[in-house]
């Protein structure tokens, strides 16, 4: 079986290469990938999918599955083909959704014969932005309820396992106040720009008296119109990040009430929502890495076991409901550095192209062990509900 999938992948790169380009020159912000979208699941649809669009309030979302219609579990493949602003695919999503596609395809070729269920969920805006984060959606509508295990693998500067990622929130606050001449009758105004620099200063002195491993960063968007009139108006965004939920959760809290008091301090009524899905902490699956790792030796693909630092991602969302891997694989020199311009050029590079087709190889023949062994999967479940009860207590 795992002979035959990498005997598709072979014969098939060409095809999923000018792909993964097409994509790489057509760069689309979160919930505008309407051309990656269409390429991606019309290939699942030709090779025999059945489609489902338009996924819990992401237009540009997809669900492609395969059943085998013989008893085996349901393999997931995540698929991100969202793009930077100003950068485009400057952290690999090409690769990634491409890669995700090209798996499941193989996999399909010999799943009437080992049996089970293949889905690729089409999982837009995962850079974030206003209604970004779509994977957090659709944990929210049970969408991975009956999936058993979920695969991904993400391009990087080297090959390893999948690492910590810290919990983020995303909000704007705004500040309004009242405008007024701001040298004739300056004392009938509320100054929404003295709420927003006072706000920023509270962030500064709350950084005191938080976890080191808290993160507050934000920029002003609307800092007034003009100099000559008191602000009635301002807004920020701001990002939170924190080494769990729970934990985040109390900072944003904290960050709110910085906001209350900077808003009470210049008169004015303040307003902090979030702008897309609250993203969590990865639930890292210690036995599915294992997997990775074997498989990927399987292909000749080194790993390395480094402290790579922390970013966020919403495939956490996914961990927290079943065992899920977000791993990378190497695609560049060990300088490379991701949401760069030198990123965004790895990702059409022929150094790109391969990561592209070794992750394919990696994650099918990943899921022909999962489904021929179902002792494996076992116990990769039963972690990941030990690691749900340390969190949840259930």
């Amino acid at each position: 079986m795992i002979e035959k999938v990498i005997q598709y992948i072979d014969n098939n790169s060409a095809k999923f290469i000018k792909m993964s380009h097409d994509i790489h020159a057509r760069p689309e912000l979160g919930n505008e990938e309407y051309f990656a979208s269409k390429l991606l699941s019309n290939t699942l649809k030709e090779a025999g999918f059945n489609l489902e669009h338009d996924i819990a309030g992401h237009e540009t979302g997809f669900i492609a599955t395969y059943d085998s219609e013989k008893q085996g579990p349901t393999i997931a493949y995540l698929a991100e083909y969202d793009a930077l602003p100003g950068l485009g695919h400057a952290c690999g999503h090409n690769i990634i959704g491409t890669c995700s596609v090209l798996s499941a395809i193989a996999l399909k070729e010999i799943i009437e014969e080992i049996g089970g269920t293949i889905q690729v969920f089409g999982t837009p805006a995962e850079e974030g932005g206003v209604n970004g984060s779509a994977k957090a959606s659709y944990v929210k509508a049970g969408l991975f309820n009956d999936s058993d295990v979920a695969l991904m693998i993400h391009p990087g500067h080297e090959s390893y396992r999948t690492v910590p990622t810290l919990a983020v929130d995303v909000f704007e606050v705004e500040f309004f106040g009242k405008p007024a001449h701001a040298s004739e009758n300056a004392h009938n105004g509320i100054n929404a720009l003295d709420a927003m620099i006072t706000f920023f200063n509270g962030i500064g002195q709350l950084r005191q008296h938080i976890k080191k491993t808290d993160k507050v960063h934000g920029v002003i968007l609307d800092g007034g119109k003009s100099a000559n009139i008191i602000p009635d108006y301002t807004k920020a965004r701001f990002y939170t990040r924190a080494m769990s939920r729970k934990e985040l959760d109390v900072l944003t809290a904290k960050v709110d009430r910085v906001a209350q008091g900077a808003a009470l301090t210049a008169g004015a009524k303040y307003k902090l929502e979030p702008i897309q899905n609250g993203v969590n902490e990865f639930v890292r699956n210690t036995f599915l890495d294992d997997l990775f790792e074997k498989h990927a030796k399987l292909h000749e693909e080194p790993i390395l076991h480094d402290d790579f630092g922390f970013g966020s991602t919403d495939t956490g969302n996914v961990s927290h409901i079943i065992p899920t891997i977000h791993p990378h694989i190497k695609m560049g020199p060990s300088t490379l550095v991701g949401h760069t311009v030198e990123f965004r050029e790895a990702a059409k590079s022929a150094h790109g192209d391969y990561a592209l087709l070794q992750g394919a190889k990696i994650m099918a023949t990943m899921a022909v062990e999962l489904i021929e062994r179902p002792e494996e999967l076992a116990r990769i479940q039963n972690l990941h509900e030990t690691l749900r009860e340390t969190i949840y207590g259930d």
